[in-house]
């Protein structure tokens, strides 16, 4: 149950690692979330059916996922839809994308090669292990990336876009460059929790955009402070184990299971009001001395 616990938190904290670039960096949440996460999903598993070799289909996943960050970075930087409205567009286009790639609703790999199954070992530690790789491999990517002259001018986008303009740098650009990026990586995560669930739907994507902010709040709570990039980075596959710790406890003690994404809006409300709840806790001791 542990091996199984971390090995989701770790696969979903993939999903929270690309949900940071523009929720965290530009600081806009981005809805086409749910739309490219099942799209990846459905991506891979459709072409593993058929197949294809489980990397190139994954790989094929994380592609589709670009698209669908660039058609949305596209309408709001060149279209002026407000990135809200024009999240949510994809998002309603990628529904009828997934039925377009799948011919159905939902569709199991039944017999199909998937990436676990090239690892030699039980299942669970299988999916721990894919885990762990993709993570590494996604926060190492990022962090060689922000480091970039390239990287910089991305976060002072997000820090400041007019500032960032006026030193030169094309903020449509950098955003449209977030947004393809960003989706790329949920796609993965999409790609990845399809095999390991054993299949894709075109339903998978609805309320997985609270899982991901839940996974980037819980890491900034529980490891509070001055972090650095990288720390802040590994802070989301922290929160990600923990908030999948939270559902395993939730299933244990019987609760019934239907209302989980109930339980995860209530779980990142609290996480964020809790560094104001703090302030203000702090703000109150201060004055009473």
């Amino acid at each position: 149950m542990i091996v199984s616990t971390i090995s989701q938190g770790l696969l979903w904290a993939i999903l929270g690692l690309g949900i940071f670039m523009t929720f965290r960096i530009l600081n806009f949440p981005d809805m086409t979330t749910e739309g490219s996460f099942p799209l990846g999903g459905a991506v891979a598993v459709t072409l593993m059916t058929q197949g294809v070799h489980p990397l190139l289909a994954t790989l094929a996943a994380v592609a589709a996922g670009c698209l669908a960050g660039a058609v949305t970075g596209l309408l709001y930087t060149k279209g002026k839809i407000p990135t809200i409205l024009a999240g949510i567009l994809v998002m309603t286009s990628c529904h009828s994308l997934i039925l377009m790639v799948m011919g159905r609703a939902n569709l199991g790999l039944l017999d199909a090669i998937t990436l676990p199954n090239l690892l030699p070992f039980a299942q669970g530690v299988n999916l721990l292990l894919l885990g762990l790789v993709f993570n590494v491999l996604v926060l190492a990517g990022m962090t060689a990336f922000f480091y970039t002259r390239l990287g910089q001018a991305y976060i002072a986008t997000g820090d400041n876009r007019d500032m960032a303009r006026s030193f030169g740098i094309d903020t449509d650009k950098m955003e449209v460059m977030g947004l393809i990026v960003s989706n790329g990586i949920i796609a993965l995560a999409g790609a990845l929790i399809s095999q390991q669930d054993g299949y894709a739907d075109v339903s998978k994507g609805v309320g997985v955009i609270v899982i991901g902010l839940a996974s980037i709040i819980i890491g900034e709570v529980v490891l509070s402070g001055h972090l650095t990039l990288l720390e802040r980075l590994l802070a989301i596959a922290v929160g990600s184990i923990l908030y999948q710790v939270l559902i395993w406890l939730v299933v244990a003690l019987g609760l019934n299971t239907n209302y989980l994404k109930l339980f995860s809006a209530l779980v990142l409300a609290i996480c964020l009001m809790i560094p104001e709840m703090k302030k203000k806790i702090l703000k109150g001791a201060s004055l009473s001395r």
